[in-house]
Parts: C-alpha cells; structure tokens; sequence
C-alpha cells in the first residue's frame, strides 16, 4: 500500500513532473527547462523508488555542485521522514568529487594531500602570467578527464608541444608532491572502477539506481563514471536541461546530452516538463525566443505557469555606468523581494558595487574583488607619496600609472597588460586611483577617501542583503524576485573574445546564448535589461523587434 505521504507528494505535481518521477525502471531522461520544478520532481522519484520498494542503500543521487547536494539533501530528509526513521540517510546524495573521493578511500587509495592547480601551475610554469594559467587550467582537465592522456607518452615524445609538456610536467609534480588534484578525485576514480571487478560490483550494487542531476554540465568523465556504475541494468534518471548547458570550460559539451541516446543508452525514455512555474510570462516569452535561435537543442515545449504575472524593463542607456547602476537599484519597487545584478563578467559590476556604496544598498558579491580592497592601493599611495609633493595630486597619480604602463609594455613586448585571476591588477588599481584623486584635494585627502570606502564597504557588504552582484554563470539554479541583465552590448554579451577564440566558434555562440537565457529566466517579478541603445547586443535584436529597443524611455512590458 503506498504511503500517504508519498501519494499527497505525487499529487502536488503537474502531469509531466508526475510521469516523470514515476517512469519505468529503465533508462530515462527528464528534460527540465528552467524554473520546471527539477529537484521537486528528482525527491519525488527518490521517495517513489525507496516506497515502491527498492532498498534505500542502493539509490545514489549525484549532482553537479556542492550546493546543489546540499539542497538536494535537505529536501531527501523531509520527504523521506514519514517513510521511516534513518531512511533518508540511506540514500546517497553526493557530487560526482565526493563520490571518487569516497570510492578512492573505501578501496584504500590516497586521498591526500589535495593540491591546489593553481599552487602546482605556478611551479612548472612560473612564466606564465593569470590568463596563461586560466587556459592551462581548462586545458589539463581536458587532458586528464576528456583525452585520459599518460603523461609518459608526452614525455616519449619529442614533437610534444608546450601544453601537453606542461601538463606532463604538472602530473610529475603531483606525484612528486606525493598527492592528487580535485580532477583526480574523478579520473582515479573512474581508472579504479574501470580495472578493479571486485570495486565495480561493489559500487553497482549501491548505484542500483542511480538519479543524476545536471546533466548537461557533465564532462565526458562524469558520464562515462555514471554509464559503468548503472550497467548492466541502467536503471539511471537523468535530469538535464540543454538550454543551461553553459560550462564549456569546464568541459562540458551539450552534444553529449543531445545524443545520449543515440550513442550511449539505446531505449532512453524522455520525458519533458513544460512548465516554468517560475517567471513572468512575458520574460519567459523572449527567454524562449531568444534560446530558439540554437541550433543544437531539444525540440521543445515551455510554457509559463498559472501565476505568470510580472514586467520586463528594457533600459537602453548611455549613461555613465556607475550612474546607469544607480538608476537600476534605485527602480525596484520598496518591497521585500530578493534582487540580483547579473552581468557577463565580474569587472562589469564593479559600476554597481560603486553605486550600492554611495546609496547605501546592502550587497552580497562573493566573488567580485573591488580594487579599493586590493593591497595594491596601499603599495601605489605609498609609490605616489613618494613623487614630487609640489606637483598636483593629479599629475602625482598620473606619473605613477604611467610608470606601470610602461613597465608592462616593457615586459609583454609592447602588448597591453593582462587582467590577472588574482583580482585587480596595478594597471587597474591606478586606473581607479587616478579617477579618485580627480575628486580630492591632496594626497591626505585621497587616502582619507580610500579609508572611508573601505570602511563602508565592510559595513555594506553581508552575507544576508537581499541584494546580489553576481555573474550569470554564479547564479545557475538560483533565483530572484527582481533581475537586472547589465552590459548587454555588441562585444561584451556574447563575448566577443570567448567566441573568436573558440575552437567552434558557432559553438560558442551558442552557448552564450544559453548564458543569456538562463541570465534572463532568474527573474520571478520582473527583468531590466540594460544595453547602450546605440550598441545592443545581437541577442536583444534576436528577443525583440528594433521598434522595442528603439523606443527612448523605458519601456515597460506587462503580463496579464
């Protein structure tokens, strides 16, 4: 007889979500356009399964991030709890790393120390600069966990190229540190599974259902980590969404979703929801439009919920950008919502953190470094301190930054500096320093200036302000009441160097196209989407007709 609690849990879903947590044993993949109720639907299979059942010990839920396990957890004990004491923590709910972690351990293999990439990167690769290394850390992950290359054939190799001797170099390091890296935690893994029978059968036995979420980030690793543990019975539940398919530098590849079926699991059951519960209507509208200019997608239906109510703002602009910032914080209505500034890249929203400090807006960005709080700013006062004190402040400053112009002139060739991983770098800092100074009298005044924007930006910046900075990668699966969309400009969104230095570059644009739609389908209330009137971004000019964006004020778009 089935519980009635997991009875009430299927009624509480729509018709596809419910098909979908109650499809066969066999292999099934649940398309989930954003906003569609994924993780309602993943607890509600999770219990179905474990009432139906099916011993708890062996359903294994692997998720993408440790956020997403984290939730995902929280949610399996309050739906498992009328089910039976302890059963929820019978059932697995792990990361892809936290699992080769615990597989690695169980059979007794090293699991530490765990290196830092970037701490190893700058041993065999001192010369290469914060960009050099983002690319070379793309790129050993490829060689590690798409190519699974042996680092003694590059080695044998004496036409090997700089890449793949520094990933060669890199692995010797790790073993000569005696340690792995996070990618290993997979790549050991899945090389364990794959030679050891005894471990294998031991693993399928607890994956002998296997729910994965996700899995349009999955690299080919991961993938191939979650085919081995299912087989022979595949009984496996994937949820997925191409149209949020946005880490390729990560590895992962939306093909491997389009084709799963065809290439890896013959008979896949698919199963779509339909439903965004989450945005407004007339958001929803233009996200959609938008994304259907891919190419590589699943056919697909999205429709907007019952309580679809809510605006778009398009705001084209050219405004100053801090001033731009501050007209978007300011227009949100005085209600208790949450609300996000999203832009393509961190640097895009430093405007925004100026202008929360100068109104006074709480803000969380937990990712943006702002060259106020760099010790660079320290080094540069103390180097313009240093100048002709006769000379004005501005002069002053201006020396100094030329000074380091030249210098990174001087070292790159002539070539302009290199943004750094590290957080703002001198060119930068100068850069902000020199737009301070023009606002103080002296030197004295220009450092009293930098003590009062730290001083507010530590009282400013908390963990709990409704207020989020954010990138659009930083903010998949989570969402907002109020979204602002920034720098949606020729150039800037789609990245234009992100396209250009792709090896598919329609590829690319592609997946900067999803970058958008998920951007967009954040929002729960309403959506600004921000553009100089004179640049938009092609994306704009795909979502909406020239007359939309070439109206000059603000034009309010209202669902029913």
């Amino acid at each position: 007889m089935p519980n009635p609690a997991v009875v009430d849990r299927l009624a509480r879903l729509d018709e596809a979500q419910r098909r979908a947590a109650t499809a066969a044993d066999g292999p099934v993949l649940c398309v989930a356009p954003a906003g569609s109720g994924k993780t309602s639907t993943l607890v509600a299979r999770i219990t179905w399964l474990v009432d139906r059942g099916f011993p708890a010990e062996q359903v294994c839920a692997l998720t993408f991030n440790r956020r997403a396990a984290e939730e995902l957890r929280e949610r399996r004990d309050a739906a498992l709890e009328p089910l039976g004491e302890g059963l929820a923590d019978r059932v697995r709910v792990r990361t892809f790393h936290a699992l080769g972690l615990e597989i690695l351990r169980e059979a007794g293999r090293p699991v530490e120390p765990l290196l830092e990439r970037e701490t190893i990167l700058r041993a065999v690769r001192p010369d290469a600069d914060g960009a050099e290394r983002r690319r070379l850390d793309t790129l050993i992950s490829r060689f590690k966990l798409d190519l699974a290359v042996d680092p003694a054939e590059i080695e044998a190799d004496p036409d090997a190229g700089l890449v793949a001797r520094t990933y060669a170099e890199y692995e010797r390091e790790i073993e000569r540190r005696g340690g792995l890296d996070f990618d290993d935690l997979v790549a050991r893994a899945l090389r364990l599974l794959e030679s050891e029978p005894d471990v294998l059968q031991a693993w399928r036995g607890r994956c002998g259902h296997l729910l994965v979420d996700e899995a349009q980030d999955l690299d080919r690793s991961q993938l191939r980590m979650a085919l081995l543990l299912m087989a022979p019975a595949n009984r496996v539940f994937f949820v997925g969404d191409d149209d949020q398919s946005i880490y390729g530098w990560r590895l992962a590849d939306v093909r491997r979703l389009l084709n799963l079926a065809a290439e890896a699991l013959p008979g896949l059951l698919r199963v779509d929801l339909e439903t965004n519960y989450r945005c407004p209507a007339v958001v929803l509208a233009r996200a959609v439009r938008l994304v259907e200019h891919n190419r590589e997608r699943f056919a697909k239906v999205i429709r907007p919920g019952p309580k679809a109510a809510g605006r778009l703002l398009l705001a084209p602009s050219a405004a100053d950008e801090i001033q731009l910032a501050a007209a978007i914080l300011t227009s949100w209505p005085a209600d208790d919502g949450s609300r996000a500034v999203l832009a393509r890249t961190n640097r895009e929203l430093l405007p925004v953190a100026a202008a929360a400090l100068r109104l006074g807006v709480p803000f969380r960005a937990a990712d943006l470094v702002l060259p106020v709080e760099s010790p660079i700013v320290d080094e540069l006062l103390a180097e313009i301190a240093n100048t002709d004190s006769g000379l004005p402040l501005l002069v002053r400053v201006g020396r100094v930054r030329r000074g380091i112009a030249r210098a990174a002139a001087a070292l790159a060739g002539a070539a302009p500096p290199v943004d750094d991983s590290d957080g703002p770098d001198r060119a930068a800092v100068a850069t902000a320093l020199l737009g301070w100074a023009a606002g103080c009298l002296d030197l004295a005044d220009l450092r009293a200036g930098v003590a009062w924007t730290r001083q507010r930006l530590a009282e400013l910046r908390r963990d709990e302000a409704p207020l989020v900075l954010a990138t659009a990668h930083g903010t998949k699966g989570l969402e907002f009441d109020h979204v602002a969309v920034i720098g949606l400009d020729a150039v800037r969104f789609p990245s234009a160097r992100s396209v250009a230095e792709a090896a598919e570059p329609e590829l690319a644009l592609e997946e900067e196209r999803r970058l958008a739609y998920v951007a967009w389908t954040r929002a729960r209330r309403s959506l600004t989407l921000a553009y100089d009137p004179g640049l938009p971004s092609p994306f704009l000019l795909e979502a909406f007709t020239a007359e939309e964006l070439g109206l000059p004020p603000a034009v309010p778009l209202r669902s029913a």
